[in-house]
């Protein structure tokens, strides 16, 4: 591991706990709820989270966050509260074991891909034994021992050690890392790949009243023997270094930016830190390779993510959220993405009679987890460390797709509780391998059974080689009475918050664009007008007096192409009764066949109630340098092209 890097956070971490003031009341460190718990349990927690507005932006979840949640939680469900109250009690004393789950499967078909997010399990595993218990000496120093097993591989996963306090925790060891508000998947590290050895700083309680939150971590990569150096491969293991920062301004909505870097290994030892620090913050001029920077001077393989996750309020609380991420950056500016991903969900934990519904979709452009300097991907033991969509295609074969998962759970009256999931993933078959559209359907039900809980499994679909899989498991996992408390659960939403709008709009748009083919036969590059319908759909609530935040999907036709717009933040200040000023930011996505992705900003005004709910809407807005690759490139003609759209709406705005 990179010792000058591993020291200052090592360093840091401690010199904060060494200077924490013993005047004052510190909380000590908190364990994180396992990544591999059960469905029901992971699903209370979601919903006991989004019922008390605290956006879930990375995992593994602070049991402290969890416990902080509670009591704003049991206001609208005191049931489910009980429920996650006992669960949590096996944290209340100096040492417990957290966790143990055994399974035991059969399975049949010729695939043997991995499971997504089961760090590199395949599906033709016939067994697996994951474990957690905890030993905290005082309330400054955790020891945390753990494991995962199954065919062929055995991990220490949440074998670390702990210390620090609330605001500066230290967790050394196999420790888990997932940069996404998404419960399916994560562009940048996830657990679809086994867990790496790792030094990670960061805090469970926010900072200040922006609500600020860090991470960072150094990892320890499974050896790669294809790293490019000097016209040849040299052997080592990789590091990968993380960066996450996160605010939540408002209660319920928080944003963050995460960074990753792949760097080192074998031969390609030699920068100093201060090189790792120049690619980090200025990636667009030390580590994309360009005309003037060679693949031996290329730093290493970055990429970064925005993500965002809004929380509603009301009688059916629910959240959206958002990844848009980037392989790299674009024209060398640090702020542009390039090779680009984009990933939104919806998460309703109550949706009737104790059933929940989660979608989650994503897109990908072609350059994602294939790099030029490490042949071998971003991978880790063979499994790439990322969206679980980088298993599902041949290595180093970058090329564009789309996934959707859909999930609906439901907890019984006898706590009992049966989920089913469906995943689908398209490659676009512009390379030399044909691939096939997978499709896998997961059913799960596990009941109480003597304070422990037992579950029926079954996995079964095809891959994108088109070859099938049927998995069947059963398992046990011990220590679960916290299910058996209540033998009615009774869902008692608030209904106190009934301030959540959706909003319909229908109008006309006129805009401008500009196209930047880069062809050498400028020709091609063209400014063109136009203008069509323009059609929105949304929701907001409000934060303040006179204050609404929201998000919203828009959608406009220029050009003879679709204009898909999202509005991550909506932003609208009600002044008086009658007017109110809008302002939005978000992220375009241009259908060009091979769509074009970038930055979305505008303002806008409106008249209020000109009609009962219904208000009078004109916005001004632009999409930044909209970008696509040429995954089919012609003779002079640079890899990638862009987009830039200027134009205003006018509509009408619907409020139900």
């Amino acid at each position: 591991m990179n010792r000058k890097l591993a020291r200052l956070i090592s360093i840091a971490g401690l010199a904060l706990v060494t200077l924490m003031p013993t005047e004052v009341p510190a909380r000590g460190v908190t364990p994180y709820l396992p990544l591999n718990m059960s469905p029901e349990i992971e699903r209370q927690v979601e919903r006991v989270l989004i019922l008390a507005g605290k956006p879930v932006m990375t995992r593994p979840i602070p049991v402290a966050a969890v416990a902080d949640a509670l009591n704003d939680a049991c206001k609208a469900d005191e049931d489910l509260c009980e429920q996650v109250g006992r669960y949590l009690k096996r944290y209340a004393i100096s040492a417990d074991l957290t966790h143990l789950r055994a399974e035991i499967a059969v399975d049949s078909g010729d695939s043997d891909h991995a499971i997504p997010n089961q760090h590199g399990m395949n599906v033709d595993s016939s067994w697996q034994v994951s474990a957690e218990a905890y030993i905290q000496p005082s309330d400054f120093l955790l020891i945390n021992l753990g494991g995962i097993a199954y065919d062929g591989r055995a991990t220490p996963t949440g074998s670390m050690v702990s210390l620090g306090f609330e605001y500066a925790q230290l967790d050394i060891g196999y420790r888990d890392h997932w940069l996404s508000p998404f419960t399916d998947s994560s562009i940048l590290i996830s657990t679809e790949a086994p867990t790496m050895p790792s030094i990670t700083l960061s805090n469970y309680q926010p900072i200040s009243l922006l609500g600020l939150s860090y991470q960072v971590y150094l990892a320890e990569m499974s050896e790669a023997s294809h790293i490019a150096y000097q016209n040849r491969y040299t052997i080592g293991n990789p590091r990968l270094a993380g960066l996450h920062l996160q605010m939540e301004p408002v209660k319920g909505f928080s944003f963050a930016l995460n960074r990753q870097l792949q760097y080192g290994g074998g031969e390609r030892e030699k920068d100093s830190f201060n090189d790792f620090l120049k690619a980090l913050w200025q990636p667009g001029k030390y580590d994309n390779t360009s005309s003037d920077l060679t693949s031996d001077q290329e730093y290493g393989n970055q990429q970064a993510s925005l993500t965002s996750r809004m929380i509603f309020p009301g009688s059916f609380p629910f959240s959206v959220y958002f990844e848009y991420a980037g392989e790299d950056t674009s024209r060398r500016k640090n702020y542009l993405l390039g090779n680009v991903s984009f990933s939104m969900g919806v998460d309703i934990p109550i949706l009737w009679d104790n059933f929940n519904l989660t979608y989650e979709a994503t897109e990908w452009q072609n350059g994602w987890y294939v790099h030029g300097v490490y042949k071998d991907g971003l991978t880790n033991n063979g499994d790439v460390i990322g969206h679980w969509f980088g298993d599902q295609r041949r290595l180093n074969d970058g090329t564009n797709g789309t996934s959707h998962m859909f999930r609906l759970g439901w907890q019984t009256g006898r706590g009992d509780f049966i989920e089913a999931r469906y995943r689908t993933l398209k490659n676009d078959s512009y390379t030399s391998i044909k691939y096939k559209r997978m499709q896998e359907l997961g059913l799960s039900y596990s009941f109480p059974w003597s304070g422990q809980s037992v579950g029926l499994d079954l996995y079964a679909g095809s891959d994108v080689y088109g070859d099938r899989y049927l998995r069947l498991g059963t398992s046990l996992e011990f220590g679960q009475d916290w299910m058996t408390i209540a033998d009615v659960i009774q869902t008692s939403s608030d209904n106190s918050d009934d301030s959540t709008d959706l909003i319909l709009d229908i109008g006309m748009n006129y805009s401008r664009i500009e196209s930047d083919i880069g062809n050498s036969n400028n020709d091609s590059d063209k400014n063109n007008s136009d203008g069509d319908i323009h059609l929105g759909f949304g929701v907001s609530h409000a934060v303040s007096g006179n204050g609404d935040l929201g998000v919203r999907v828009e959608w406009d036709r220029i050009t003879g192409h679709d204009l898909l717009s999202l509005r991550v933040m909506d932003y609208r200040c009600r002044i008086g009764n009658r007017f109110a000023l809008n302002g939005f930011l978000g992220i375009g996505r241009y259908d060009l066949g091979i769509p074009a992705y970038g930055y979305y900003l505008g303002a806008g005004a409106q008249l209020l109630n000109i009609l009962p709910r219904m208000d009078l809407c004109v916005d001004l807005r632009k999409h930044i340098e909209m970008e696509r690759d040429k995954v089919l490139l012609s003779a002079n003609s640079r890899p990638d092209e862009f987009y830039n759209v200027i134009g205003a709406t006018l509509y009408l705005s619907r409020h139900f």
